[in-house]
């Protein structure tokens, strides 16, 4: 079987948890936390990254920074992971669903506007597949109506809008080092903050609300209980895995951006006789090659091509399900019909997609395909 998913080793993620074990100190914010995070500071210009347990946590970091209270709207797309839109419902938030673009996943910014009311606070576009939302369209109105913006970046590590890192663009932004995405720690994610004024809490919130940060720094003579929070650190040894992850970031990169192209290149005859639609990568956006999906033409279609994957042992799967359609917020949605997440619902299909895929297990993928 061809799983869909495989986890990568460079070969010294045992090695950095063997250090870090040695060095005597394997609680959060140790020297391979430091390093992770001035990674990403340094490579792509975010003004303060923190690690997290994971992306959920990033999440919930960023709806605490936005101060979310009882009854305040956040706008997201219906099509995405449950953790987007819980981060804001624990803090009380009604969430108002929007729908994906007719030929994207991402959300349809150009009805955005139509959904904002005084109760707005947040939007939450989702870089899905690690392809950019129409983030200009979507500053332009967080400017217009005065509202913050939180980046779903869980897929888009090292992906980028108009030459801007994703992540970077948005006030706040949360990644995933799930073991599914391109760099991985098995589970783990990042808080990214873009705006200064958000920083310092942001630090006291990664601390189980304490100004333990401050302390350590020698900014304060003590620390104590200052604000709300909980434990979002990682262990120094989830960072040592994900350290040694990113010191391969460029060759991990190229290898999955060839798997992508390779699937794409045999694919795209039969995409031509319209028995599926490949994915659009938008003319502002970049592909980081983190996942590679068909769209069928229907709820049977994609049923008979998952079965007669799996039939000569490919494991292809279908994503997420529309929240607005979930059993727990179903009878919380305005009742508006959100026809294109439906339709990626039913139709969108993922193709195995991991580092050791090889070429000869692509083209058989793709033969099998066209059977």
């Amino acid at each position: 079987m061809i799983p869909f998913n495989k986890p990568y080793l460079t070969g010294k993620e045992t090695q950095y948890i063997e250090q870090s074990v040695s060095s005597g100190k394997i609680s959060g914010n140790g020297q391979f936390t430091q390093k992770c995070q001035q990674f990403f500071e340094q490579k792509y210009g975010f003004k303060k990254c923190l690690l997290t347990t994971s992306c959920t946590d990033a999440l919930e970091m960023a709806a605490i920074l936005c101060n979310i209270q009882p009854e305040d709207e956040v706008i997201i797309p219906s099509y995405t992971f449950v953790s987007t839109a819980l981060a804001f419902v624990r803090q009380g938030a009604k969430i108002i669903f929007a729908d994906s673009q007719n030929n994207h996943p991402n959300i349809d910014a150009e009805q955005i506007e139509s959904l904002i009311t005084p109760k707005t606070k947040v939007i939450v576009p989702v870089h899905y597949a690690g392809m950019a939302c129409d983030m200009d369209k979507i500053m332009s109105l967080a400017e217009k109506y005065n509202l913050l913006v939180v980046e779903d970046a869980a897929q888009a590590i090292d992906s980028y809008y108009k030459n801007k890192p994703l992540g970077s663009i948005g006030h706040l932004a949360a990644f995933s080092f799930h073991e599914t995405k391109n760099i991985i720690s098995g589970e783990g994610g990042m808080l990214t903050i873009n705006d200064d004024r958000f920083i310092h809490r942001a630090e006291i919130i990664w601390e189980k609300g304490t100004n333990r940060a401050e302390f350590f720094r020698g900014e304060v003579n003590k620390y104590g209980w200052v604000d709300v929070g909980s434990s979002f650190l990682p262990s120094e040894i989830v960072a040592a895995f994900l350290w040694a992850q990113l010191e391969n970031l460029d060759d991990i990169q190229k290898k999955r951006k060839e798997i992508w192209n390779n699937y794409y290149k045999g694919l795209k005859p039969l995409a031509d006789k319209g028995y599926f639609q490949l994915p659009n990568i938008p003319e502002y956006a970049t592909n980081n090659a983190h996942m590679f999906y068909l769209v069928c033409n229907s709820l049977e279609n994609r049923s008979k091509l998952i079965a007669h994957l799996k039939e000569n042992d490919i494991l292809a799967v279908f994503h997420y399900l529309s929240l607005h359609n979930s059993e727990f917020y179903k009878n919380k949605h305005d009742g508006r019909i959100l026809k294109n997440c439906v339709n990626f619902e039913d139709c969108l299909v993922r193709l195995p997609l991991f580092y050791e895929l090889n070429k000869e297990s692509v083209c058989n993928i793709i033969n099998t395909i066209k059977i």
